[in-house]
């Protein structure tokens, strides 16, 4: 049998939906994951695409988790709205909140969405990339399980604690970033694992706090933020704005609660919009250097652009995208032949 297969975009999204709704997902939450997995193939972002499929099923293993949960929307404030995903899955929760989102922020200049009570396997560029494509500037932080020490300890604490951040362009794909405030994704040590493949020193360290380039070590130790107390004091704050702002779990509260050791974060995610046009026709225009935004960004875009190997955050997804849209995307046989039989 060949090592890889090869799979069109289309087929992605079919793939993933059939093993969901195989495995006991409902229709809508099935099929909210596979649009999150499709996107993610088609952006190059292997970590976070077919290869999460049975981070989702592992997930459902755990009693309280509702595979066919139905998020409920209740607007806190005039720009503030909540969506509890009901112990289901973040796609469908953000399906369900990002359009309200959306038109508040519009129509007040800013608004935020809290999403409780989901489980969030999914990278955070989506759906700030769904909300500048609208015109929005937008922001999104969440947490995770414990998988990251803080700066000078060796015990996990923080989640790898990603935010990610959208700004719209004019006739241009927006410019999007999403990183960790660790210095690697979680996903990326597992891929290291499953390919047999040191990791670069300044990752991780082992569980007696030795540094290592073991991805089993690592996982079994801790994740390092990237920038020593710098990265820590990002990881801190996406604790406090996912958590503690919206009354939702820490990272080391979500291990806890992880009693089948699944893996998949449990907790609450924040995303902030904000309408670009409001903030810069309010008041009088005196004393500042331009009123429109985005025209304003182009030239800051340009300025980074001028200087020979440089590029803006996203550029690499955004030619990934094009790539696969005609040549498709490979994945492991052994990963395909796992996610067919959870299909039945």
């Amino acid at each position: 049998m060949a090592d890889t297969i090869k799979l069109a975009l289309d087929d992605v999204f079919e793939l993933a939906k059939t093993a969901l709704t195989g495995q006991g997902f409902s229709e809508e939450q099935a099929s909210a994951i596979a649009r999150t997995i499709s996107r993610a193939e088609r952006d190059g972002c292997e970590s976070h695409g077919l290869f999460r499929v049975p981070f989702y099923v592992k997930a459902t293993k755990h009693p309280a988790t509702n595979a066919t949960a139905r998020p409920v929307l209740s607007e806190l404030a005039t720009s503030v709205v909540r969506v509890d995903a009901g112990c289901g899955f973040c796609p469908l929760a953000l399906e369900t909140g990002l359009p309200v989102l959306a038109d508040k922020a519009r129509s007040n200049g800013i608004a935020a969405l809290a999403i409780n009570n989901a489980y969030n396997i999914a990278a955070l560029w989506p759906e700030v990339e769904a909300l500048a494509e609208q015109g929005l500037v937008s922001l999104a932080f969440t947490a995770a399980n414990a998988f990251v020490a803080p700066a000078g300890g060796i015990k996990p604490i923080y989640g790898t604690n990603p935010m990610a951040f959208g700004w719209p362009r004019s006739g241009k794909p927006p410019m999007v970033f999403d990183q960790a405030s660790s210095a690697s994704a979680r996903g990326e040590i597992q891929l290291h694992l499953r390919d047999g493949k040191p990791l670069p020193e300044g990752w991780a360290i082992d569980a007696d706090g030795n540094p290592t380039t073991d991805p089993e070590a690592a996982l079994a130790g801790a994740q390092l933020t990237y920038g020593g107390y710098k990265g820590a004091a990002i990881a801190l704050m996406v604790e406090l704005l996912a958590g503690a702002l919206i009354g939702d779990l820490f990272s080391y509260q979500s291990s806890e609660r992880d009693s089948v050791k699944s893996g998949a974060p449990f907790g609450g995610e924040f995303i902030i919009a904000i309408n670009p046009e409001t903030c810069a026709s309010a008041g009088s225009s005196e004393g500042r250097v331009n009123t429109n935004p985005l025209a304003h960004a182009e030239e800051l875009f340009g300025a980074v652009l001028s200087q020979d190997g440089t590029r803006l955050p996203g550029e690499r997804r955004i030619k990934a995208r094009e790539r696969t849209a005609v040549d498709g995307i490979t994945i492991p046989a052994s990963l395909h032949q796992q996610i067919t039989e959870f299909a039945g």
